[in-house]
């Protein structure tokens, strides 16, 4: 068994295709194909059952796979350990948020992190809190900014700090002189949510448990209107078809809901109001100590935050 078949069975695994798996590993078909079938034999289980056009992993070839990407990610973390810790803070650094923090947080949080690590590449990219669940469990992303709850095996997730929402309406709306806000004053309003997948539109749900129940009685809730993007329902609100509910950042950070635009107000909710709290995510054999504690600091410093300085969890091999 070697780290060359392991990969070999990770890549035909993803493609499900001979050709497509070689071409990925720039080997031969037959190279590929003679690899995995030693393998096979080595372990005496089929991994893969073989057609005439795909190939299909095996209950027991699940497992393998699996278990496959575990070994594959320790033997990534041995590399990098033996990298000094200057290059911790050169090396590229793949980080992830999902869509409702990603618009808000990446243009003010570049800045400060090239401060504190002029030489290290950054590549980011936004997605659901799935998506970035696997990517960060597949070694596809470093770090991951997201909102709990989340919890995944073998991975580090810290509280960042907690952030109330505001909810967004027009300036004629009944509700927009308030100084503030409370679930049962939104009760019989019309709030415009993102679409499923969103872990904030499930944050607002449970918040407001009596959400649209009102508007939904008058019109069907397969006619509801939803959007992808909180700069989408900012808009909507502005077109006069509801109200809705944003996190504090994206009512500041928003090109739509600003101060200075007079077509929206936002409104803060009382004290029990819906509220998220935000985290940062690694692998907990990811050994760029140093490279999390800069993103960390500068997602502090992005949202104009004090905090206590204390030093992160140490991590799994310290």
């Amino acid at each position: 068994m070697t780290l060359t078949e392991l990969h070999y069975v990770t890549v035909l695994a993803k493609t499900q295709h001979f050709g497509n798996a070689a071409e990925q590993c720039n080997v031969s078909q037959p190279t590929l194909s003679i690899a995995i079938k030693k393998l096979e034999s080595d372990l005496g289980v089929d991994i893969f059952e073989r057609s005439a056009t795909r190939v299909f992993l095996t209950p027991m070839g699940k497992k393998i796979v699996v278990q496959c990407h575990k070994v594959l990610d320790e033997v990534a973390v041995i590399k990098d350990i033996a990298v000094n810790d200057e290059k911790k803070l050169s090396s590229p650094l793949h980080i992830g948020a999902i869509f409702t923090i990603g618009p808000y947080l990446f243009p003010n949080f570049v800045s400060p992190l090239k401060k504190s690590a002029p030489e290290m590449p950054l590549i980011i990219e936004e997605g659901y809190t799935n998506t970035l669940r696997n990517q960060l469990r597949k070694g596809k992303l470093d770090v991951a900014i997201l909102c709990l709850p989340f919890e995944e095996p073998d991975v580090v997730v810290q509280p960042l700090f907690e952030e109330p929402c505001m909810a967004v309406m027009p300036p004629n709306h009944r509700l927009a002189k308030q100084c503030s806000v409370n679930a049962k004053d939104l009760e019989k309003e019309h709030i415009l949510l993102l679409g499923e997948g969103h872990c904030f539109r499930d944050q607002v749900i449970e918040a407001i448990p009596n959400i649209n129940q009102y508007h939904y009685a008058e019109m069907p809730a397969d006619v509801d209107s939803q959007a992808n993007s909180l700069e989408t329902l900012c808009t909507m609100v502005t077109t006069g078809l509801g109200i809705t509910i944003l996190p504090q950042t994206a009512v500041k950070g928003s090109s739509v809901c600003t101060a200075c635009n007079s077509d929206l107000v936002a409104v803060p909710f009382d004290v029990d109001g819906p509220k998220r709290t935000l985290a940062i995510a690694w692998r907990a054999g990811f050994p760029r100590y140093k490279a999390i504690e800069a993103v960390r600091n500068a997602i502090y410093a992005s949202y104009n935050l004090d905090f206590d300085h204390q030093k992160l969890p140490k991590l799994a091999y310290e």
